[in-house]
């Protein structure tokens, strides 16, 4: 697992980007092994952090697989081409940067109630999680706060085994990104904020621990109104995430 404060929040996407446009290109295909995470830092030019979570993020899409150790199984294999269901989930991840804001809103509303409150009556995998909270207890800046806490509701979404709503969200992650950073240029004391949602955050994935469904999914809503009704965002909810 990758220092998760160390990853930046918009260069992992040059990535993510570089990898499936050689997938879509023919390039790269079923069998073929990525390039190292050190040869793609280097031909990029972004640290291997970056690469890290772009490789993470293609292999919840279901296109890779990555295997850890040394010889001809290690690293990250190509296992599928990016056609049929895997060519949609590409095509919402573009899409997804002119979806109106508050469509964007209503959609995480649907999927993360369902996703926490499976976990908290079933899987409760949580660890990732909580590495992610450790990591957004140190001193960061706003995008990379909003980076970590996107990647928190992934890996939430991720946890609950539901690799569909994995995949969706993985597809909306950047319109999410994107809204959130934007709206926090609308609040006036941005350290009072972080702190509210780290603890937000924090009472969310207790009540997933504690396996209380109603509540943890109460608190996912509250969470994502609360921001969304704390910026500007809500008077341009019809604008283009």
């Amino acid at each position: 697992m990758p220092d998760l404060s160390d990853v930046p929040a918009r260069t992992w996407r040059a990535v993510l980007l570089h990898v499936e446009q050689r997938l879509l290109d023919g390039d790269l295909g079923p069998g073929d092994r990525l390039p190292s995470e050190r040869d793609l830092a280097a031909e990029l030019g972004v640290g291997r952090s970056s690469v890290r979570e772009a490789i993470r993020v293609l292999e919840v899409m279901g296109l890779i697989r990555t295997s850890t150790g040394s010889g001809p199984q290690a690293g990250a294999i190509v296992i599928a081409a990016p056609g049929g269901g895997l060519s949609a989930l590409l095509r919402l991840q573009v899409a997804a940067q002119g979806f109106p804001i508050a469509d964007v809103v209503g959609t995480r509303l649907i999927l993360e109630q369902a996703v926490v409150a499976a976990l908290a009556t079933g899987r409760r995998d949580t660890a990732t999680a909580h590495r992610i909270l450790d990591a957004m207890d140190a001193e960061l800046d706003a995008a990379d706060f909003l980076a970590l806490d996107a990647q928190l509701h992934l890996a939430l979404a991720e946890a609950s085994g539901n690799t569909v709503v994995a995949a969706m969200m993985t597809g909306l992650r950047d319109s999410i990104e994107s809204y959130v950073l934007s709206g926090s240029a609308g609040i006036r004391d941005w350290p009072r904020m972080a702190d509210r949602l780290r603890a937000e955050h924090r009472d969310l994935v207790r009540a997933i621990d504690d396996g209380r469904a109603d509540a943890a999914a109460a608190l996912v809503r509250d969470h994502i109104t609360g921001y969304y009704a704390a910026t500007d965002l809500a008077r341009a909810g019809d604008a283009p995430a």
